[in-house]
């Protein structure tokens, strides 16, 4: 096991917990930042990080609104750009003069497609995966394009994703969501996750604090991206890992992508959205593959997609 070093990261008003772990016997080992989605914490990458430790620098953290990080209060503080910010603090602090890789699972791979398309981070990312979480942007102008040329197979791709996204509109309301998720949240979620996914887990100390403030990243962001799309280029290389069966990001989406990456791998895998937890050395050889491709400075200008067989 690799040691871990916790550290504190103030970023814009909130306190952000940081996780850092270091292979001993390799200093120029390159960082991969880990951003994990809703409603997890940092823990939910701890076996990924256990095999990415071995050669690489592996940084964690807990968002705003999560864990032992500050959870403040109003979805004006869930806006994508202030997690632009947080990655920003972040990696200013344990990666300041080397670009890092970056690695974003559900809303954390919403947080990372805004940071990969932002100008602050620019030259500083050196890849990103993506998993189960698109860019929004990108996700609304896809639909357009399906609904501008109407035929059976993409309605039939924009229905999918519209009745896989049915909680995206529940969690709009205001207050009942929160009401949910206190009266017996914490007990129903890890259920959940076991008939759903397949997966034994715990909820948190701090689930419902979390479940509540992450509420904001849907209010924040959602309804603005769907209904005023940017146009958002990726300035780094891109991989998206496809659970294929993903009961909420259903795997057509990620076509959403493509005009948008230079460069972009596509590794489908025949898992559920929980793949992280579920299959945490795969998601680390994937991750691995990637950046050892990309350190190895070997990005062709055009495009690359490559789809690794079915897992």
């Amino acid at each position: 096991m690799v040691p871990v070093q916790h550290i504190w990261v103030r970023s814009r008003g909130v306190n952000l917990s940081v996780e850092v772990s270091m292979p001993p016997d390799l200093p120029d080992a390159p960082t991969v930042v880990l951003v994990h989605g809703y409603p997890d914490t940092s823990a939910v990458w701890r076996d990924v990080r256990e095999q990415l430790a071995k050669d690489h620098v592996v940084v964690t953290y807990d968002c705003r609104g999560a864990g032992q990080s500050s959870h403040p209060q109003g979805s004006r503080h869930y806006v994508l750009a202030r997690f632009v910010d947080d990655l920003v603090a972040v990696t200013d602090l344990v990666s300041p003069h080397r670009p890092f890789h970056l690695v974003g699972h559900d809303w954390g791979s919403v947080h990372s497609w805004e940071s990969v398309t932002d100008d602050k981070l620019k030259g500083r990312i050196a890849s990103f995966t993506s998993i189960s979480g698109p860019c929004l942007d990108q996700l609304a102008l896809w639909s357009r394009s399906k609904w501008a040329r109407p035929t059976l197979r993409h309605l039939g791709q924009v229905l999918s994703q519209t009745l896989a996204s049915w909680y995206v509109v529940f969690f709009q309301l205001p207050w009942l969501p929160e009401l949910v998720w206190r009266a017996g949240g914490k007990s129903m979620w890890p259920r959940w996750l076991k008939w759903t996914e397949g997966v034994e887990a715990e909820a948190s100390d701090t689930f419902v604090a979390d479940a509540c403030s992450g509420l904001g990243m849907y209010r924040a962001n959602v309804l603005k991206a769907m209904f005023r799309p940017r146009m958002r280029m990726a300035h780094a290389p891109v991989q998206i890992i496809v659970p294929t069966h993903d009961r909420y990001v259903r795997p057509q989406v990620a076509e959403a992508a493509m005009p948008f990456a230079s460069v972009l791998w596509r590794r489908d895998v025949a898992d559920t959205h929980w793949v992280v937890r579920k299959r945490p050395e795969l998601i680390a050889r994937y991750v691995r593959e990637f950046t050892e491709w990309v350190e190895a400075d070997r990005a062709p200008v055009l495009p690359l997609r490559m789809h690794a067989a079915r897992r």
